[in-house]
C-alpha cells in the first residue's frame, strides 16, 4: 500500500498495482487521436461542403495519420495531437470558401459560426449610455 501523503491531495490509499500503467495512458491517447481524426474529417467536411477539389484534403489527414501510426513516444504524440487540434480550429474559425463568378471575381460563403463573433470596427467608440 501507499500512504496517502504520497497522493495528490491527500487522497486514500491504493495498492501499487491499481495505479495507471502505461497501457492505460496509451489506450487513453489511442482514444485522443481517433477523436481528433474523427473531429478533423467533421470539419472538413463543414469547411469543404459542395467542394470535391478541397474536400480531398481528406487524402492529406489520412496521409498524415498513417504516417504516425507507428508512433510510440507519449510525449511526441502529444505534440502531434496539439498541431491536429490547432489545424482543426484554423480551419473551423478561419478558413472561408469562394466561389469563382467571374474572371476576377469571388463570391465569399462564409458558414453561420464564423459571423457569430463577428464586431463590426468602429474608429469612433461610442460611449455606454
Amino acid at each position: 500500500m501507499v500512504s496517502s501523503d504520497w497522493l495528490p491531495g491527500g487522497g486514500a490509499t491504493r495498492p501499487l498495482e491499481k495505479w495507471p500503467q502505461p497501457e492505460a495512458r496509451a489506450m487513453g491517447q489511442a482514444a485522443k487521436v481517433l477523436q481528433l481524426f474523427k473531429t478533423l474529417h467533421r470539419t472538413r467536411q463543414q469547411v469543404f461542403k459542395n467542394d470535391a477539389r478541397a474536400l480531398e484534403a481528406r487524402i492529406k489527414i489520412n496521409e498524415e495519420f498513417k504516417c504516425n501510426k507507428t508512433e510510440t513516444s507519449p510525449k511526441k504524440i502529444e505534440e502531434l495531437i496539439k498541431i491536429g487540434s490547432d489545424v482543426e480550429l484554423i480551419l473551423r474559425t478561419s478558413v472561408i470558401q469562394g466561389i469563382h463568378t467571374d474572371h476576377n471575381t469571388l463570391k465569399l460563403v462564409p458558414r453561420k459560426d464564423l459571423l457569430i463573433e463577428n464586431v463590426p470596427y468602429c474608429d469612433a467608440p461610442t460611449q455606454k449610455q
